[in-house]
């Protein structure tokens, strides 16, 4: 394959990978920078017309951004941010594209993002490999986690942060001044940057942010975690549980601070309807909160993209790929009903946001730019990065040259021209007189598993060229 191109994938409902493809297209208007009123180098990914570049873009994009095989860079929209980092250490949460200067808001005077970045870098040393980079990002990470230690740590060992800087601005969480959610996102944080001290082997470094880990997730459980709801609860200024079950509450199974038996009834609450079971996965506060709005308002019921993108990888920590599958096709149909209010899938937008019990965007009456169309970094996620990994069902690594296939059944589905570095891979299963037969292309060797949940589990080395395995044979 001469001509660079997108890999593409092949599913049986044909409006999924016509919508993976458009994305792929809309994509290009993200792209900002270079010459026009900008003082930033080089060019980045931004919503189109915005004045500023956010720190949410720069860390959500990457994570579709690395399948774009290199036709689209996940780095230099990160590299941005960690370009402007203060003496300090401080990172702001977005900078005005004309002059490169912070903006923050009165409600967020320090202009905290949320403090994903080592989950961002981690997830793409496993898409490309680039050990180098680690090496360069860590001092970085360093001392922006340095920074918010400084200013937002309080002597209970948690963060005491305005609730902009939690993304959510009104959430019916007035009270909080621990919001679990930031507070599990740093415990995220320090977590992934013990894994990047692993990948350059600084035991030392990665001993002590396991440390750090450890910390945040005892006061998490035991101060945020109800026993009797099964919930975490962001908590006040006197460390009182503020009862209200809102999304945020399904951070920590993204930080893997839940134990199976807490894990499973928090999971539990996603299929309830009374709680997060709505029709569109997952309502922004749970169905049965007075505080819902079954149009949304905002963070008071809406579904963001993005958020819902983080709970279906929260899943995937506790092995329910079947449940993580489930609701991510659920979330693509709503995602494709709401484009066009005729049913047409070919022409329309995708929103920033969602209704929780129909199709169609959300609304916010106070805010009247909501929801921007084409919001591309929260939707991509759903379009391409959902799609590749959960609906579709491939994980892959490089370092460890590693490609999993995890699917509750077979499929006439893959993946064909997906760049590992300089590998390109195509799996695609089908149905042949003898039986299912995965047919795969690759130019280099490497380890595929497939998992068939609950039938079969088996893992081969694929040699460099093409060759087809029948399933029944494993």
């Amino acid at each position: 394959m001469t001509r660079r191109d997108f890999p593409k994938i092949h599913f049986y409902d044909q409006d999924f990978v016509d919508i993976y493809d458009k994305t792929w297209a809309w994509i290009q208007d993200c792209w900002q920078g270079e010459g026009e009123k900008s003082a930033m180098e080089g060019k980045f990914f931004s919503y189109p017309g915005s004045p500023v570049i956010q720190q949410i873009d720069a860390i959500f994009s990457s994570f579709f951004l690395v399948y774009s095989n290199r036709i689209y860079q996940a780095f230099p929209t990160l590299d941005i941010f960690y370009q402007h980092q203060e003496p300090s250490g401080a990172i702001r949460s977005a900078y005005a594209i004309e002059n490169g200067e912070p903006v923050v808001e009165s409600d967020n005077p320090e202009g905290l993002g949320l403090p994903l970045f080592a989950w961002a870098e981690f997830n793409l040393y496993h898409k490309s490999g680039n050990k180098k980079r680690v090496k360069d990002v860590i001092p970085i990470l360093d001392k922006y986690n340095a920074w918010i230690d400084s200013v937002f740590k309080r002597p209970n060992g948690l963060y005491e942060v305005p609730l902009a800087a939690t993304g959510m601005p009104n959430a019916p969480r007035e009270e909080a001044a621990y919001p679990v959610d930031f507070n599990t996102m740093m415990a995220i944080n320090v977590l992934y940057m013990s894994a990047l001290a692993d990948i350059l082997n600084d035991k030392d470094a990665s001993f002590q942010y396991k440390r750090q880990y450890f910390s945040l997730k005892t006061r998490l459980n035991t101060l945020m975690w109800d026993v009797d709801d099964g919930f975490y609860y962001d908590i006040d200024k006197d460390e009182k549980r503020i009862k209200v079950k809102t999304i945020a509450g399904y951070w920590p199974l993204l930080a893997e601070i839940s134990n199976d038996d807490k894990a499973e009834r928090i999971i539990d609450k996603l299929s309830d309807p009374t709680f997060f079971g709505a029709p569109h996965p997952f309502p922004t506060v749970a169905v049965s909160e007075p505080s819902f709005d079954e149009t949304g308002n905002g963070f008071r019921g809406s579904v963001y993209p993005h958020l819902t993108f983080m709970v279906i990888k929260g899943l995937e920590k506790y092995q329910r790929w079947d449940l993580a599958r489930e609701c991510a096709i659920r979330h693509l149909y709503f995602v494709l009903d709401s484009m066009n209010p005729d049913g047409n899938h070919h022409k329309g937008n995708l929103w920033e946001a969602y209704l929780p019990l129909k199709e169609g965007p959300a609304q916010w009456p106070e805010n009247p730019d909501f929801p921007r169309p084409q919001y591309l970094t929260y939707d991509a996620l759903s379009t391409i990065c959902l799609t590749i990994e959960n609906i579709v069902g491939l994980f892959i690594s490089l370092p460890r040259k590693t490609v999993d296939w995890i699917i509750p059944n077979l499929e006439i589905m893959g993946i064909e021209n997906l760049s590992l570095k300089k590998n390109m891979i195509t799996i695609l299963s089908n149905k042949s007189g003898r039986g299912w037969e995965i047919h795969m292309e690759s130019e280099k060797l490497y380890y595929f598993t497939i998992n068939i949940l609950g039938k079969k589990k088996k893992t081969l080395p694929i040699p460099s060229g093409k060759c087809s395995m029948l399933i029944d044979k494993l």
